[in-house]
């Protein structure tokens, strides 16, 4: 069977929002991923940045579900998903890198949306299809609170690889990527979706479909924007997940079917962290 990674990516990614007491809201970006757990039985995870929701400081978020209806148009389905009891976080966090997985209930139609945990990158997956600085990769995230349209589906985009080495990943564990990063990018896959690429010295074309990580850090210089996007690299996805174990997934509860309200401000919180020089952009 034939994929398209974009499109299944975008249904599978949600935004995530929290308002606050001053009547804005903090908003980031998360996607889902399906596998099982230790028993075998299939689960439902959804992956941000950590600090997403480190900084989201209630016990719940709305998550940005959509519906179809039956002529086919989609609406915006948000409900509640508690992502602490008390003080005591349900999500686990990597030890060393800005990634979150959270065991979640789902509708239905978002369990089958799910990205099987095999389309992550693997360690020698930037070997193996020959790519560097160049190439172009995939960004899906809600930028500033805001969607694709009113039924929610996160907003696509593009930029190209612009770091080297790419590889070893343990020596290397975040690349940049030439792409303006806003509030609300935070947490948002960064994939590769090219049907027919030839390797470099080779005459055969390669179908390379693989998620390469997740948008966690801008870069700024003395307060300036460079409109760089860090991307932690998706061996650390692999890594936050086999954290779960067998942990219980966490309780969704209904939510009133409507569109939040206008965003009146960001925080920092859904913002990507600013890394002050190269250096610590890792």
């Amino acid at each position: 069977m034939v994929y398209d990674l974009s499109v299944e990516l975008i249904q599978a990614t949600v935004q995530l929002e929290q308002p606050l007491a001053d009547g804005s809201r903090t908003v980031g970006t998360g996607f889902l991923i399906t596998d099982s757990d230790a028993d075998g039985r299939p689960r439902t995870i959804l992956i941000t940045a950590a600090h997403v929701l480190d900084r989201m400081p209630a016990v719940s978020v709305r998550i940005g579900y959509r519906v179809q209806a039956q002529d086919g148009v989609w609406r915006y389905d948000p409900q509640t998903l508690k992502i602490r009891d008390g003080d005591h976080p349900l999500w686990v966090k990597h030890a060393g890198r800005d990634v979150a997985a959270l065991v979640v209930q789902v509708p239905p139609a978002f369990a089958k949306a799910a990205i099987p945990l095999a389309w992550l990158a693997q360690d020698d997956t930037f070997d193996k299809f020959a790519l560097g600085p160049g190439d172009e990769m995939m960004v899906l995230g809600f930028p500033r609170g805001l969607s694709a349209n009113t039924a929610g589906f996160p907003i696509l985009r593009s930029g190209r690889v612009a770091s080297y080495p790419l590889a070893p990943v343990t020596a290397y564990p975040t690349f940049l990527m030439d792409f303006s990063v806003f509030p609300g990018n935070s947490g948002g896959p960064v994939f590769m979706a090219e049907g027919a690429r030839r390797r470099p010295g080779a005459k055969e074309v390669q179908d390379v479909q693989f998620i390469a990580g997740l948008v966690t850090q801008q870069v700024e210089l003395s307060g300036e924007r460079l409109e760089i996007g860090i991307v932690t690299h998706a061996k650390y996805i692999r890594e936050t997940i086999a954290l779960l174990g067998k942990a219980p997934p966490t309780v969704l509860t209904e939510g009133p079917s409507v569109v939040g309200p206008k965003i009146q401000a960001e925080t920092a919180a859904s913002a990507a962290v600013s890394a002050i020089a190269l250096g610590e952009a890792r």
